[in-house]
This record gives C-alpha cells, sequence and structure tokens, in this order.
C-alpha cells in the first residue's frame, strides 16, 4: 500500500495533560460524542501516574479542551506543541 502525501496527512498537536488521566477518554467522548471522538483522532504517546501526553487532530484541540474544562474532575492541558520534541522545551 502506498503511504500519503505529506500535504494529505492528518496534522495532529501534542498534548501534555496532567491530574485525572484515567478519565481523558470519557471526558471527550462526552463532550463531543462518538463523531467527535472519531474526529478528534485520539491517541496516546505517553502515560505515566498523573500526568499524560496525547496527540489529537489539529481542528479538534479546542474541543479536547472545552470537555476537560467542563469535566467534574480535573484534567489540565500544561502544553500543547506541534512536535513531541517542543513539549520538552520550556
Amino acid at each position: 500500500m502506498k503511504s500519503l502525501k505529506p500535504s494529505m496527512r492528518e496534522n495532529k498537536r501534542y498534548l501534555f495533560v496532567k491530574g485525572d488521566v484515567g478519565c481523558v477518554e470519557q471526558a471527550i467522548l462526552d463532550f463531543v460524542g462518538v463523531l467527535g471522538m472519531s474526529k478528534a483522532g485520539l491517541n496516546w504517546i505517553r502515560k505515566s501516574g498523573d500526568s499524560a501526553v496525547i496527540s489529537v487532530n489539529r481542528e479538534a484541540v479546542d474541543f479536547v479542551r472545552a470537555g476537560f474544562c467542563v469535566w467534574s474532575k480535573e484534567i489540565r492541558v500544561e502544553k500543547v506543541s506541534g512536535t513531541l520534541k517542543g513539549l520538552g522545551k520550556k
């Protein structure tokens, strides 16, 4: 199978999340629904203790952040970056 051209690929954003990371998927699902969840394209990159790095589609970053704000438990987005290397820099 032929790979996609770079212009045809989804543009991802990486989010560094702190708080109750076990509820991340449920918070997004409750806010945007099943269709919005599939459009967000959530992927887990790294998960450790009370923090995690997730990747979402560029157009869905605002919906994901809004879902975290209205969720009953505390989930904070500490940093958003276009690359994983950019998340490490402060």
